[in-house]
């Protein structure tokens, strides 16, 4: 499996934010997007999902299960939290397990892994930030998928939580992953990185 992109370019609001990007990524490997605020690393991640219309060049992932689409085999994880404050850490988790599908997964297994199986029936508005995070980066586990795309993922961790991220990305690569993920901090894994300049 490689994702790959070939010129890619990206135009938000009638401005270009990138054009002629270049990439690649295979299993065991992770990419760093970097550069400053406003340059399109989010924008990446959400053309690479499927979230917004390329503007030109292509993105293609080879050797993934023909039958799916790439939307269909990767993760995005936003910088936001997509919660619903009045369900329960458990509903919250099982309602992305049957959006996404999949497998059958253990949501308390999911959970665990991230250490939240002691809220397990605590409603996510009583999460704290980094909790919320932690529930988030659950979904990764829930429903598993060969290629990641994390903007800011360490974002409200504290340094058990980023520890705990860092040991979930290097079982996710060492099993034939890949990882995208645009951030300012270092991942805590080996990674190549992509520099992005354009429009501020």
């Amino acid at each position: 499996m490689r994702l790959s992109g070939r010129g890619v370019r990206c135009v938000r609001g009638g401005r270009e934010v990138f054009a002629g990007l270049d990439f690649e990524a295979s299993p065991g490997e992770a990419l760093a997007v970097t550069g400053a605020n406003g340059t399109g690393k989010t924008s990446l991640l959400r053309l690479i999902a499927g979230l917004l219309p390329m503007a030109g060049g292509s993105i293609v992932l080879e050797e993934g299960e023909s039958e799916l689409t790439l939307a269909e085999q990767a993760h995005y994880l936003g910088h936001r939290d997509a919660l619903k404050p009045a369900l329960t850490v458990s509903e919250n988790l099982s309602f992305w397990g049957d959006f996404l599908g999949g497998a059958a997964f253990d949501a308390r297994e999911s959970l665990a892994g991230v250490g939240l199986d002691h809220a397990a029936q605590l409603p996510a508005a009583y999460l704290s930030a980094g909790q919320r995070r932690r529930l988030s980066i659950a979904r990764l586990l829930a429903v598993r998928r060969p290629v990641w795309l994390l903007d800011e993922p360490t974002n409200a961790l504290d340094a058990a939580g980023q520890s705990m991220f860092v040991t979930l990305m290097g079982d996710h690569l060492a099993h034939g992953g890949l990882i995208i993920a645009a951030t300012h901090a270092p991942l805590g894994v080996h990674a190549n990185e992509l520099p992005i300049g354009g429009a501020s």
